[in-house]
């Protein structure tokens, strides 16, 4: 059985919806990169500038530290593997 891929943001399993996040984005010399779902991928660039997330570097606990991020991840915890939805912030 192949490995399950899970959500680096909010730890879901990844069932058909993929993409991958640069935790260090590529304008700050990020290579590594991690899989999330698309609507999670959104909710982080919704918060955080290209700056900041060359700060925290792969520190996803420094992320979720935002109060409305938190509430995201906590929310969509809940949802089934796939679940999409428009984010809007």
């Amino acid at each position: 059985m192949a490995d399950e891929l899970a959500c680096w943001l909010c730890g879901r399993a990844i069932e058909t919806r993929l993409q991958w996040h640069h935790p260090v984005p590529k304008s700050k010399k990020g290579r590594e990169t991690v899989p999330v779902h698309p609507i999670c991928h959104r909710a982080i660039h919704a918060h955080f500038t290209n700056a900041e997330l060359g700060r925290f570097g792969e520190d996803r606990a420094r992320l979720l530290e935002d109060e409305e991020l938190a509430r995201f991840v906590a929310w969509i915890q809940g949802k089934p593997a796939d679940f999409h939805a428009p984010y809007r912030r």
